[in-house]
């Protein structure tokens, strides 16, 4: 999922992707170590979305705390 889709998401909508990408993450460990990898880069692929979504929900924090404190 690109950065301007998960932009579009509500914050609980993004930690439910969070979610499910650490249990893909999970899985996707366990077949590197049995061997059974399906796609190499889909480790990295899913770290990769799992830092897009906790980066947006970050910037969601500053921006909320820089408006609070004006």
């Amino acid at each position: 999922m690109k950065a301007k889709e998960v932009r579009d998401l509500a914050t609980d909508e993004i930690e439910t992707e969070i979610g499910k990408a650490r249990e893909k993450l999970f899985r996707l460990r366990f077949q590197a170590k049995g061997k059974d990898v399906e796609s190499p880069g889909a480790v990295r692929a899913t770290r990769r979305d799992i830092a897009r979504y906790q980066t947006i929900l970050r910037e969601r924090e500053l921006k909320q705390a820089e408006t609070s404190n004006e």
